[in-house]
């Protein structure tokens, strides 16, 4: 079992950075496939980003290429999410998840759940 907790979230203005940061409790987590995933007020729960636990792969939604980039320190337990460029629509509560399920494909099959962290963009 593993346990995860975000950090990281705040106030930015459009055009900022943010990073966030996932740290995970318990002796599997290098085992794990980790995700990130937000959900704005009214609207689904939307998968962000995913990434293997080497490493080598990862995946993004089509809103966030080019703009998000996922990794992780496995020696560290802990899974970032650096956000640049942010716009007022990546506003929203930014979950950490964690699952067994390898395959990095958008949604990733989430076991474990952050608290979430919430991330607002505007001017």
């Amino acid at each position: 079992q593993v346990q995860l907790v975000e950090s990281g979230g705040g106030l930015v203005k459009p055009g900022g950075s943010l990073r966030l940061s996932c740290r995970a409790s318990g002796s599997t987590f290098i085992s794990y496939t980790m995700g990130w995933f937000r959900q704005a007020p009214g609207k689904e729960r939307e998968s962000v980003a995913a990434i293997n636990w080497i490493g080598s792969r990862t995946a993004y939604a089509d809103s966030v290429k080019g703009r998000f980039t996922i990794s992780r320190d496995n020696g560290a337990n802990t899974v970032y999410l650096q956000m640049n460029s942010l716009k007022p629509e990546d506003t929203a509560v930014y979950y950490c998840a964690a699952t067994i399920r390898g395959s990095v494909v958008l949604p990733i099959s989430a076991d474990y759940w952050g608290p979430g962290t919430q991330v607002t963009i505007s001017s």
